[in-house]
């Protein structure tokens, strides 16, 4: 693998001790990104990533122990048991090249528990945003050989991470620059009129913390930034990584391949969105987000202000009263820290965001929220191994396949 990339003029990531290909398979939930993506990443020397939330909806059994269960003891447990089987596939099925990731989104209630099942399961490393992970190097203090990789959008971000870190004795393993203004699903600011703040831009991340690095004595070298966000072409990843970033990030393009673990149905819906389907709206979670515009979140969109409405007129009625939360969560799960629906905060999302991807994931065009970055594919319509993904972005050689059908096109 080194000499494969010195022969195209470019270097590893390297994550701790091991050397990888400068890409990095982003994770997404609920369930597109487990154990069969980032295994076939993976196993191309490059660092693959299971999304730990919710991963029930992959086994069968497991759906079938939870059918009308609404205790949420027994659902955590049995996500739990879910997360333990995709990481340990996983492991298996990339013969130990590459390096398995298992992202935890801070925003998700149970991550305390997600980060330390990931850990006991074998996971490489635990990659964390949706909020600022400052005590990840506690969740994770008994397994010193697990990476730690936060992800971050500003240099004002990093700073508070990498200080908070420092004063525990740690640094991060590597930090992934997320883009709002391109990034799909969750997005790293707090409002969506914040998305396009130059402050987020790559090149004035990267210049901002590399000051950082140097007020507090870091050797650059030991923090590799992973650039995520809009980086669809060949051409993007040299520049991107002209800039003095270690790898790229890629969301959307790996969701989309053979190996992506939703339904077909799921990759063709992001593969042939054009711009004007992408839409960004404020989640349940209260954190701006960015989908394809199918026919639920066109007609939620829609209602949106109704059910704000309707939820601050429920609060008022209730002020001061005790309110069962676990009854208005749709599926008992309480999957998230805050929710717009179950804790009734008119100014966010009204939706249960765990059946709309779950939906998603299972390929209901009807039903799903359909999570996507805002760039176009490297491929288009067409749905490719993840190999050949790779190597694109890499080289620039297109598959034979697509250049003939473009060129037919």
């Amino acid at each position: 693998m080194p000499d494969r990339l010195e022969a195209l003029g470019l270097h590893p990531l390297r994550v701790k001790g091991r050397q990888l290909l400068p890409i990095v398979q982003g994770g997404m939930g609920v369930g597109v990104s487990a154990h069969r993506l980032a295994s076939a990443v993976a196993r191309e020397d490059a660092m693959g990533t299971i999304a730990s939330v919710d991963l029930r909806h992959h086994h069968a059994d497991l759906m079938e122990q939870c059918k009308d269960v609404r205790d949420r003891t027994v659902l955590d447990r049995l996500n739990l048991i879910a997360l333990d089987r995709e990481i340990r596939f996983a492991k298996q099925q990339s013969h130990g090249r590459g390096l398995i990731a298992v992202n935890v989104m801070k925003a998700v209630d149970q991550h305390p528990a997600l980060v330390r099942q990931s850990c006991e399961s074998g996971a490489d490393a635990i990659v964390m945003g949706a909020g600022l992970p400052l005590d990840l190097p506690e969740m994770c203090a008994d397994f010193p050989g697990v990476a730690l990789i936060p992800i971050l959008s500003d240099a004002r971000g990093v700073a508070v991470v990498v200080r908070r870190w420092m004063r525990k004795g740690r640094l991060p393993d590597a930090i992934v620059i997320e883009h709002p203004a391109y990034a799909g699903g969750h997005l790293g600011a707090t409002r969506i009129d914040e998305l396009h703040d130059p402050r987020f831009d790559f090149d004035r991340v990267i210049e901002d913390v590399q000051k950082l690095f140097r007020e507090q004595q870091i050797e650059a070298e030991k923090i590799p930034l992973i650039a995520a966000g809009g980086i669809n072409t060949h051409e993007k990843l040299r520049s991107t990584l002209g800039l003095g970033y270690s790898a790229v990030q890629l969301g959307t393009a790996f969701a989309v391949c053979q190996e992506g673990d939703a339904h077909i149905n799921f990759k063709k819906v992001l593969a042939g969105a054009k711009p004007q389907d992408i839409v960004e709206f404020t989640s349940v979670a209260g954190l701006p987000a960015r989908a394809v515009k199918t026919l639920w979140l066109e007609r939620y969109l829609r209602r949106e202000h109704v059910l704000q409405a309707e939820a601050a007129a429920f609060e008022e009625a209730h002020k001061g009263q005790p309110v069962d939360r676990v009854a208005k969560c749709s599926g008992a799960l309480m999957c998230l820290t805050v929710c717009g629906l179950r804790d009734g905060i008119p100014k966010i999302g009204q939706f249960c965001i765990d059946t709309q991807l779950a939906a998603a994931l299972r390929g209901e065009l009807a039903r799903g929220l359909f999570f996507r970055g805002a760039s176009s594919v490297p491929f288009g319509a067409a749905i490719r191994p993840a190999r050949e993904l790779i190597d694109y972005m890499l080289t620039g050689r297109m598959p034979e396949a697509v250049a003939e059908a473009t060129a037919a096109n």
